[in-house]
């Protein structure tokens, strides 16, 4: 390139700026537009003209050459980490928003199949989303804005709730109409599953829970409810069961809990007099999760003064003071199986009580912490610290439909910087042949350093709402440990955590209906690979097509199978806005295509 040619160039760029007033999406203000205008009149000022984002970025294209560089990682904002944590009742309620919405489409889109009178509710569908969306502004789902703020989210996240429940249980009651059972089980994820259903009623003495087929489901009575070990629900599937007279069968697992020990086929965890978690064997692997002579689960209060921006930052320096929690006053075996134990354990940290209910599966690795805090600190950051014998240089953290890796080192200053990121659902430390994993159902702050990996559950910042984060909180994470490195087990246990089964009861029972009830357990929709995740289905925004967005997760291309419980008239790739751009062939109920690593498709289905 000429150096004439080049400084034509840079002068180019150097004449895109952006206007506007503010930081919270103003347009230009009356007096910016005079400047602009009177610029042009002064020969010494540079021409000023307005003109689209998309230009822009088309014009820097077409004129900067290869002065550009090229960026291939993350761009990590060194700033603002404390915003993955401050007001969390807000992210909570945020999440469980977004799975409810996401459950209530699905099940919607089941229903407008199966019925021909069912009316799919966008109206409500739309309403609900709108409010979650305008509760991801920029200051309100940060926890940067002020106390009035978040009085009126929380009543707006009630409003969604109530919103989203009426549509998810419109469709379910559909749906019931059409298959007559006494319980429904629902399957609203992409994956396989056989953890513990939950439903919120007991049995009746002298009952039990029987498949179509027959066999009778092992249950478990609890304190507010029915466990249910249901057999292997398939993605996206909806399945019957029938209350039947009988005494349930004893089912025996080697499921074992005492105030120190918690035991099943794959993990022995083990608890000091504390109420700590001194030993985690993976009986599985043989292998010790945790190094000698440390403690795992544990609360770390740090003093949390930021330099600037109480609410938006947290510094390098929160680690220099720490409490951890005082021994508990009381640790007391709840549920004793044959299919779920749970310890729980109350505690105190600083002037903040919490109870902890530790729960293990008759057949999963999963370890729970359900945790109920009264939350009484003010300038005090509340993380939960996991030391794992495992070794690497790098640690995975699930962001948005993907995955991205970190250093868990540091040995410049951009690994410095990153002392506090951000994950969605799960975080990953794996070496070669074996890894664990931490999972939540509602947290963003994490920070993982050579073995030990933290998840940030609390702040109590003073400005701008002095009352930030202050009463009582309820959140959930869980330790998995697996063998080899993260793969979609990771990432459907993540998914099982924050969408668990649903179970509803039906109004109808199969001595009210004349339907065979054999139940759907066909997935409504369901791909021939583990790495593709089915993010979302629902009924198209104009007409009754029905929309499916998956995405890659592993970083692997090839083909992929999808297949749908109903024959299909036109299959197409379309856009984020639903608009059709490549058909796609039709064999039967199912289509082929080929996904690149971590894409994100979206396909529109007419059935036939």
């Amino acid at each position: 390139m000429k150096q004439s040619d080049q400084s034509k160039n840079m002068r180019l760029i150097g004449h895109n700026t952006l206007d506007g007033f503010g930081d919270g999406g103003g347009g230009p203000t009356r007096e910016m537009l005079e400047n602009i205008r009177e610029m042009g009149n002064f020969p010494a000022t540079p021409r000023m003209r307005q003109d689209s984002v998309g230009n822009f970025f088309r014009n820097l294209e077409e004129t900067s050459g290869h002065l550009l560089p090229t960026w291939n990682a993350e761009l990590y904002f060194e700033l603002h980490r404390g915003t993955y944590t401050t007001q969390s009742r807000s992210k909570r309620a945020n999440r469980k928003s977004e799975f409810l919405l996401h459950d209530a489409e699905f099940l919607a889109a089941q229903a407008a199949l199966m019925d021909p009178f069912y009316e799919y509710p966008k109206g409500i569908l739309h309403e609900a989303w709108e409010l979650v969306c305008l509760n991801q502004f920029h200051d309100i789902i940060p926890g940067s804005s002020i106390n009035a703020v978040y009085v009126e989210s929380l009543q707006q996240y009630a409003q969604v709730e109530k919103l989203g429940l009426k549509a998810r249980n419109s469709a379910l009651t559909a749906i019931s109409k059409s298959l007559g059972h006494d319980l429904l089980i629902v399957n609203p994820t992409s994956f396989s599953r056989d953890d513990l259903a939950f439903w919120p009623d007991q049995l009746e003495t002298g009952h039990r829970l029987q498949q179509p087929d027959g066999t009778t489901v092992a249950t478990q009575p609890a304190a507010e409810g029915t466990w249910i070990a249901v057999s292997e629900s398939a993605p996206f599937s909806v399945n019957g069961l029938t209350i039947v007279e009988g005494e349930p069968p004893v089912f025996d697992t080697d499921l074992t809990a005492s105030p120190t020990l918690l035991e099943n086929r794959f993990l022995r965890v083990e608890f000091d007099e504390a109420g700590d978690i001194i030993r985690i064997l993976d009986k599985a692997n043989d292998r010790e999760v945790l190094p000698p002579d440390v403690i795992a689960n544990q609360f770390q209060a740090l003093e949390d003064r930021p330099m600037n921006w109480d609410a938006w930052d947290i510094d390098i320096f929160i680690d220099d003071k720490m409490w951890t929690a005082d021994p508990a006053t009381s640790i007391q075996v709840v549920e004793e199986g044959p299919l779920r134990a749970t310890l729980e354990i109350q505690r105190r940290i600083l002037n903040s009580d919490y109870v902890q209910r530790i729960s293990l599966a008759y057949n999963s690795a999963r370890l729970d912490f359900d945790t109920t805090i009264d939350w009484r600190e003010r300038h005090i950051m509340l993380k939960v610290a996991f030391p794992v014998d495992v070794l690497s240089p790098t640690a995975t953290y699930e962001i948005q439909w993907g995955n991205v890796e970190r250093p868990t080192h540091r040995n410049t200053s951009w690994d410095w910087a990153r002392f506090e990121t951000c994950a969605q659902k799960w975080v990953d430390l794996s070496e070669g042949g074996f890894g664990v994993s931490l999972l939540n159902d509602c947290k963003y702050g994490h920070d993982i350093k050579d073995n030990v990996v933290r998840i940030s559950l609390l702040r109590g910042t003073t400005s701008p709402d002095p009352e930030a984060d202050q009463g009582r909180h309820q959140f959930t994470y869980s330790l998995l440990p697996h063998t080899g490195s993260w793969n979609e087990t990771t990432i459907a246990s993540a998914y099982a955590l924050n969408d668990p089964l649903i179970v509803w009861r039906t109004s109808e029972s199969l001595e009210d209906s004349n339907l065979s009830g054999l139940g759907v357990s066909q997935p409504l929709v369901s791909v021939d690979r583990p790495n593709i995740v089915i993010e979302t289905i629902k009924q198209a925004e104009h007409g009754k097509d029905i929309i499916v967005r998956m995405y890659e997760s592993q970083r692997r291309r090839g083909n992929v199978t999808l297949t749908t419980s109903f024959e299909l008239a036109e299959a197409w790739c379309t856009n984020l806005l639903e608009e059709p751009e490549t058909s796609l062939a039709i064999e039967g109920n199912a289509i082929s295509l080929f996904v690149k690593p971590y894409e994100i498709v979206t396909l529109k289905l007419t059935p036939a």
